[in-house]
């Protein structure tokens, strides 16, 4: 089920939210849960056992890591020492946690990729398999790199002392499974939504934010990122788009990526507030960063912050020496890059915003970020705008692979936008396509609110009377707008 849909919009969501504030407040976890399982096993109830299994495990391995252990308060679950060496039991607990949720995501999501991938290279060196799908065809499960990595952390968390473990699987079962996160995140740690689990506020000021945040980010999935997506679309399937068309294309993309995922974060956020949570920003201005390193700091924050103290700080951080530092480095963003996609492209991707982050490292004094330098040096409003420029640009160039198709067809637009692609009849009618006034206009629009609208965050921290007119017309209008147009699936649904 898509929030920018009527079946959402007109059924489902006024539904949920009548039976969840007409419910007790002890009983509207439940609610919650329930109606969170139905929005998740709309499109195949099979899902809904997947997610059932994950939960179950999570929830008994955290009580299997305290298990045994007294509290100071009667009553009320410990929580472990962070100096105390934990015993063979909780370290069982940790490992199945955290094996048992690799091992659903990595074959619901990789099976395919892995068995294609060894039938090609049994192919390279003369041998025959048979195809992946005459054996066994995968249905990859929505939203499953999201729940399985909040999750896990749960585990993680209780068991590095960050985090008390749960007692009521009912409360457990409603934070893995809420639906305004649950299909394309942020990615909710549970210690950050713990106590709101148990006791919450609904205040008309916290609703009032709740529903213009919505609005904002239905307004950016369907007046700007649905909008750019035939533009984008036009180009990475063109064979031979021209080198303007081809950086408006991946402009447009650009854009569209960040409008669809940034709007699916705030109608998040949003749903939160209206049900009592809060729920953490995903995004910081991404498009306003000074260097790579920058760029990471504001986009995706859930996952960027997932991985950075669950991968890379136990791998070592900066804190084993400068080449053990870039190792662990490249091996997040390659960990990153396969997250997104079971694909060689997200593997380039990865491995590309690895590397320029590695080129950062060896360029920049210890310590120092491009940020930072910029902000030091003369001239600063110069230099910021140039870093941002040039830094938008690299971004933009990286996104390539993460939207072909395929190696091959990432090269092809590489060629192009370094103005080596060919040119024929179909690039005259591809220029002509995407130079379409309507897009050039949204184009613009995307990037004087890129770099001078606030955000929407911010926008709703303090409601005035004409920041809920403006909120509440984009709603309406974004709701007009879906009666014309063929419904596109959110792009993080993928993942």
């Amino acid at each position: 089920m898509v929030f920018s849909s009527h079946l959402f919009l007109f059924y489902f969501l006024p539904l949920s939210l009548l039976l969840y504030f007409a419910a007790p407040m002890k009983f509207r976890n439940i609610v919650l849960t329930v109606v969170s399982y139905v929005f998740y096993g709309w499109a195949n109830p099979l899902f809904v056992v997947l997610m059932l299994v994950s939960t179950l495990i999570d929830y008994v391995c955290g009580l299997v890591l305290v298990s045994g252990l007294q509290d100071q308060l009667p009553g009320r679950i410990p929580i472990l020492s962070k100096s105390e060496d934990r015993t063979t039991r909780q370290k069982s607990a940790l490992v199945c946690s955290i094996v048992a949720n690799l091992s659903l995501l990595g074959f619901f999501k990789y099976w395919n990729f892995g068995a294609e991938t060894l039938r090609q290279l049994a192919e390279a060196v003369g041998w025959t398999l048979f195809e992946p799908g005459d054996v066994l065809q995968v249905v990859l499960p929505l939203g499953i790199s999201f729940y399985t990595f909040q999750s896990m952390s749960y585990c993680i968390d209780v068991y590095r002392g960050d985090a008390r473990a749960i007692r009521s699987f009912r409360d457990f079962a409603c934070y893995v499974s809420m639906f305004p996160q649950l299909v394309a995140g942020p990615i909710v740690r549970f210690h950050d939504v713990s106590q709101q689990l148990q006791s919450r506020v609904h205040t008309a000021n916290r609703m009032a934010r709740g529903v213009c945040s919505f609005g904002l980010g239905l307004a950016k999935k369907v007046l700007i990122a649905d909008a750019l997506s035939p533009a984008a679309d036009l180009v990475f399937a063109a064979e031979s788009p021209s080198f303007s068309a081809a950086w408006l294309g991946v402009i447009a993309w650009a854009f569209q990526i960040y409008f669809d995922f940034s709007g699916y974060s705030d109608m998040a956020v949003g749903l939160g507030w209206i049900l009592g949570f809060d729920f953490c920003p995903n995004f910081d201005r991404p498009y306003r960063a000074i260097g790579m390193a920058d760029f990471w700091r504001r986009w995706h924050l859930s996952l960027s912050g997932w991985l950075r103290d669950y991968v890379y700080i136990p791998l070592g951080g900066n804190r084993c020496g400068s080449v053990r530092t870039s190792v662990n480095l490249l091996v997040v963003m390659l960990i990153g890059g396969l997250w997104h996609g079971a694909a060689w492209t997200y593997v380039v991707w990865g491995g590309l915003h690895g590397l320029l982050l590695l080129l950062e490292r060896l360029l920049l004094p210890r310590g120092r970020t491009v940020s930072a330098v910029v902000e030091r040096s003369s001239a600063v409003a110069v230099r910021r705008l140039s870093g941002q420029t040039l830094t938008f640009l690299i971004v933009c160039l990286t996104w390539v692979p993460f939207r072909a198709s395929s190696v091959n067809e990432a090269g092809q637009l590489f060629a192009a936008l370094l103005g080596f692609g060919r040119r024929d009849g179909a690039t005259l009618l591809v220029d002509a396509l995407v130079r379409q006034p309507w897009t050039l206009w949204m184009l613009g629009l995307a990037a004087v609110i890129v770099w001078t609208a606030p955000q929407s965050r911010d926008f709703v921290a303090e409601l005035t009377v004409w920041r809920v007119v403006v909120c509440l017309a984009l709603l309406c209008v974004s709701v007009l707008i879906l009666t014309l147009q063929v419904q596109q699936p959110f792009i993080y649904f993928m993942f």
